[in-house]
């Protein structure tokens, strides 16, 4: 068990990690013009043709209740910026041992740590997602609510989830190289399966607990609980989500470590 909690921990190369992240936030935004403002300005710019074509063409309403556009927009950045932050994670992982070949072949480096860089990294997204919904909450309801202090507690599962499903992908892209179209096409779908265009609410109710099978469901719909509703999470539920993504850190941290002494061999 010790090798794994080093992997589930891995404390020992904290300033590793941070230093692998930071460089990798940096070399993604080094030679752009605006450098890191596309941060801020990609994200609005997807905001704003997503509001138009949900909410003006294809009518989508979000309860019975009258808002306006930008309390729509916000309740729709809610679930993207969760989304976005799982989708670049995940999309990334089959190759990160792949892009990496002089650091398996030719120096002794904790390959293990990869998926975690990759997560810290698009955690610098999250928190600018997070800056920009905490702003245009102050500027629509003129308040925060006192539940975003949950916040980071509904967001924690999403650290074992992506760094879990970071080794399994990582582990498995290094010997079957179609994963990764295979990974873009599951994204796409999960975009459109996830509450993120619309509330759980809106399914019918026999289809209501099948969706929340998708881990990404309750974490969307209790972000926007405790950001825009004012409503505390539905902590067993969060707890029960927690333990499985546990669980699926923990058995890819396995598999990851298993699999590791044959990626040599085909990178």
């Amino acid at each position: 068990m010790s090798p794994l909690i080093s992997y589930l921990l891995p404390l020992r190369h904290a300033g590793l990690i941070r230093t692998f992240a930071a460089r990798e936030v940096h070399s993604r935004y080094r030679q752009s013009w605006l450098g890191a403002v596309w941060v801020v300005l990609t994200p609005l710019l997807m905001l704003g043709v997503y509001t138009l074509v949900f909410r003006h063409v294809f009518g989508v309403r979000w309860g019975t209740t009258v808002e306006s556009n930008l309390s729509f927009a916000i309740r729709l950045y809610a679930g993207l910026a969760v989304f976005n932050f799982f989708a670049e994670c995940v999309s990334r992982a089959p190759r990160l041992v792949l892009d990496q070949p002089h650091l398996v072949k030719k120096v002794v480096f904790p390959l293990e740590i990869l998926p975690w860089v990759g997560t810290v990294a698009a955690l610098v997204h999250l928190a600018t997602a997070l800056l920009i919904l905490m702003g245009l909450g102050l500027w629509e309801l003129g308040a925060l609510p006192a539940t975003l202090v949950a916040l980071p507690l509904v967001w924690l599962p999403l650290i074992p989830l992506t760094v879990g499903l970071g080794w399994w992908l990582a582990g498995i892209g290094t010997f079957v190289r179609d994963v990764g179209q295979v990974i873009a096409m599951v994204l796409s779908l999960m975009m459109f399966l996830s509450p993120i265009f619309f509330p759980v609410e809106a399914l019918p109710v026999q289809l209501r607990s099948l969706i929340f099978l998708n881990p990404l469901a309750l974490i969307i719909t209790e972000t926007r609980h405790v950001l825009i509703d004012g409503i505390w999470p539905n902590w067993p539920a969060l707890g029960l989500n927690f333990l499985a993504c546990a669980v699926i850190a923990a058995t890819g941290a396995a598999f990851f470590r298993a699999a590791r002494p044959g990626f040599a061999d085909v990178v």
